[in-house]
């Protein structure tokens, strides 16, 4: 059964269903599996959309988005077919990412599998970053709409991935107004610097920075504030790298350029969506150009850019966002009352969702009742009291018309307004 408009899912006459009936998350998370295993699930971007267009028709998916962060993997979709560990493991199975038997089964042992209400509200608390490593970050919600955004345009979701993301985004901004859960942000970015701050690199310190998404845009701006100023950009998409080396007055250059850099450095930033290392031994021996000191590895990719290679052969100070965990469980405790008045707001705006749900369902009920009520007027003076209508004077007919006027509108809007009650307040 394959759908296409949220009318066919959901508002279809007597056979209307609640839209959160439909709403799945498959979601593999910190919580359950290690952040280093995690990266096995990542789909390599160049592959991505090709392999989400293919589950969603082979398994008949209406609408789906695929989110990916240093802290989870979730399929968020929209079907009405039973999503359990056994639709799970055919999902993954189709996407064909490479997983081996093994390493797929520990998977799906740890999913998190989300329906109907629980679906809307993980999804609400994964966006005001109540489900986070770092509680109170806010990236996750720009990651979360940019993940949307990929698919949308992609042509994977539709209306009611669209109206679910409304209440997301909305529910968000609001925990991070009205709280005080993102006060002092701690973030994986802000930790990963003060960690590296902690090595007390000169400011002149040479960093190679790989990657030119936000992550690494949002790091550069630490190291820039706090007055580095030698910055080299490597990136696939060379446009990206020039903005980014445009704006930290550095020098841009392709991932592939990597292997030729002789400048040396002392420092690496690295966060790609590469599923493969990218900073192979191979690579890092090139990079040094016979140096021989303790460099530093910032590595907050997932599944790591940096092959195990390097730390074996190499002395390096390496950062990931494993190693932050320690400090995420303490920024936890801190936040904890933020996170009441968070979950508060979380439960508000489910109410206020399923109430509009009930309201639209009235609404496309009753959608021909204006057009039916409009018949009927221009019967009657058409047609049943037309020869009485003509026999009117003229301020007689104006005055016809200001009260069949009226009582339309009140026959029109009163039902409306009637149902709705009904409908909300029995449920």
């Amino acid at each position: 059964m394959t759908l296409h408009r949220i009318e066919d899912v959901i508002f279809v006459g007597s056979k209307f269903n609640s839209a959160l009936k439909y709403l799945k998350v498959i979601a593999f998370t910190h919580k359950q599996i290690e952040l280093k295993e995690l990266g096995k699930l990542v789909i390599c971007q160049e592959n991505l959309i090709g392999k989400l267009q293919h589950v969603k028709s082979i398994f008949g998916i209406s609408e789906m988005f695929y989110l990916a962060t240093c802290n989870r993997v979730e399929f968020i979709m929209v079907t009405p077919q039973e999503v359990d560990k056994a639709f799970a493991q055919k999902f993954i199975e189709t996407l064909d990412i490479g997983l081996c038997p093994i390493h797929l089964g520990i998977f799906l042992e740890s999913a998190s599998i989300y329906e109907g209400q629980d679906a809307l509200n993980h999804l609400l608390r994964t966006s005001c970053s109540l489900e986070s490593l770092i509680v109170g970050e806010k990236e996750i919600l720009a990651q979360l709409r940019k993940a949307y955004e990929d698919c949308r345009e992609a042509g994977l979701t539709g209306d009611c991935l669209r109206m679910f993301m409304s209440c997301i985004v909305k529910t968000a901004k609001e925990v991070y107004t009205h709280t005080n859960i993102s006060k002092n942000p701690i973030s994986v970015v802000s930790l990963a610097y003060r960690k590296l701050k902690d090595l007390k690199l000169c400011s002149n310190a040479r960093v190679l920075i790989i990657g030119a998404g936000e992550t690494n845009r949002n790091i550069s701006k630490y190291l820039q504030k706090h007055k580095f100023s030698n910055f080299t950009v490597f990136n696939r998409t060379i446009s990206k790298a020039q903005k980014l080396a445009a704006d930290l007055s550095g020098e841009a250059f392709t991932i592939e350029a990597l292997s030729n850099y002789k400048r040396g450095f002392d420092a690496i930033i690295t966060c790609t969506s590469s599923v493969e290392p990218i900073i192979t031994a191979e690579i890092y021996a090139s990079l040094l150009n016979g140096e021989t000191g303790r460099k530093t590895i910032v590595d907050l990719a997932v599944p790591n850019d940096t092959a195990p290679e390097v730390l074996e052969q190499f002395p390096v100070n390496f950062i990931e966002v494993h190693s932050l965990n320690e400090v995420a469980k303490k920024n936890l405790q801190e936040r904890y009352q933020e996170l009441v008045h968070a979950e508060a707001i979380i439960e508000q705006n489910i109410a206020e969702f399923l109430t509009m749900l009930k309201q639209r369902r009235i609404e496309l009920a009753m959608r021909q009742v204006p057009e039916k009520i409009k018949e009927i007027r221009n019967t009657a003076i058409n047609s049943v009291f037309a020869e009485e209508v003509q026999g009117m004077d003229q301020q007689s007919r104006e005055v016809l018309e200001k009260v069949i006027n009226y009582m339309e509108k009140k026959y029109i809007s009163v039902p409306m307004i009637m149902a709705k009650d009904i409908m909300i307040n029995n449920n």
